[in-house]
């Protein structure tokens, strides 16, 4: 069992930045948990302790049955695939690959079935006599990768990893790992800020922001049901649009409005709202949830298209709704739609979402 538990995990630099804070956690055996959040988060230097490439401050790690608090690196049985891929600028790719082996003394024939296996699990064969120089940014990803996998470990651990790739690449190495998954089912901590990453990798998301976890799901837990307003914000692209509506009683149902929206609350969360009559409260609302012009109950208000995105297969609209801007996503391309035209908007009462403004805390 490759089981990860952290407990009370805590990280102080000196007195004046507290960094992660109280972190509790349980990675289960073969599970890929994906650690997300802004720059500062803590994240990395999480992943950086379970690793023993920081010293934590308090907390306790556990891999498998053993407490790893005080084993060096190297006693941790884990492999670790770094944002600039730390590999050995004068070793061909196969030397690369047997570093790590050659100094655990292993013998030179089981290093190369190892690395055999590695390659075709990669697609490296050809590459074993190259430089890293010689390599693409994809192809020096793969065998960091792949020194990791002929390690066996159980454990392995990514920073960041396709940080440095250009979009095409990082698209297609998210599929090289998803691939690799399959092939090697191993425990799997990822760190990265990207959330179209977090979402499309792991089985579970774990977003941090000010070094505490803020929510810890599925994707589709994170992304349908988020805990709060950052989480909601965060996960989603374009972001969640925001607004401060007061919740009023009219003939049996709940509304949510502004002087220039108006919204009906889903039968589902009545029972949350109905103690927020009459008082202020945060709507949150995704953009690919709104659409315009459409001819249902659920219309909300009208707003002036203020910025047209086209990109081929949608078209992204930022509209300005009385004071406030509302981003659309995903609108049919084929709609004839011009700057300073006015839309009338609408959205399926059940895809709101409601935030208490203090705490902002989720209400459901």
């Amino acid at each position: 069992m490759s089981q990860i538990s952290l407990s009370k995990l805590n990280k102080h630099y000196g007195g004046m930045q507290h960094a992660v804070k109280d972190v509790d956690l349980t990675i289960a055996d073969k599970e890929f948990v994906v650690l997300v959040g802004p720059s500062g988060c803590g994240k990395s230097t999480t992943l950086r302790m379970i690793a023993g490439l920081e010293a934590i401050s308090s907390g306790e790690i556990r891999i498998g049955d053993r407490v790893v608090n005080d084993l060096l690196p190297k006693d941790r049985d884990v492999a670790m695939v770094f944002q600039n891929y730390a590999l050995y600028l004068h070793m061909s790719v196969y030397d690369n690959l047997a570093f790590g082996l050659r100094n655990k003394k292993i013998r030179e024939a089981d290093i190369k079935i190892a690395i055999d296996r590695a390659a075709e699990i990669l697609g490296l064969g050809e590459l074993m006599q190259r430089k890293p120089r010689q390599l693409s940014g994809g192809q020096q990803q793969r065998v960091a990768l792949g020194r990791c996998i002929v390690r066996n470990p159980k454990v392995f651990l990514f920073d960041e990893p396709l940080s440095n790739l250009d979009a095409k690449l990082r698209a297609q190495m998210r599929v090289e790992i998803k691939r690799l998954r399959v092939r090697v089912p191993t425990t799997s901590v990822f760190v990265t800020h990207d959330q179209v990453e977090a979402m499309t990798l792991g089985d579970r998301v774990v977003v941090m922001k000010d070094g505490r976890i803020q929510q810890c799901g599925t994707p589709l837990q994170v992304y349908g049901e988020p805990a709060n307003k950052f989480v909601a914000g965060f996960i989603g692209a374009p972001s969640m649009n925001f607004f401060e509506v007061t919740i009023r009683a009219e003939e049996g149902e709940l509304i949510a409005q502004t002087p220039f929206l108006r919204a009906r609350v889903a039968e589902r969360h009545k029972a949350a709202l109905s103690a927020w009559k009459d008082r202020a409260i945060t709507l949150g609302v995704r953009p690919e949830h709104l659409s315009i012009n459409a001819a249902d109950r659920n219309s909300i208000g009208a707003a002036e298209i203020e910025v047209i995105e086209q990109l081929g297969s949608e078209i992204v609209l930022e509209t300005r709704l009385g004071d406030s801007t509302m981003t659309i996503a995903r609108v049919d391309p084929q709609l004839p739609l011009a700057v300073g035209e006015t839309v009338q908007l609408s959205v399926p009462s059940e895809q709101l979402h409601f935030f208490d403004p203090e705490t902002e805390q989720a209400i459901r």
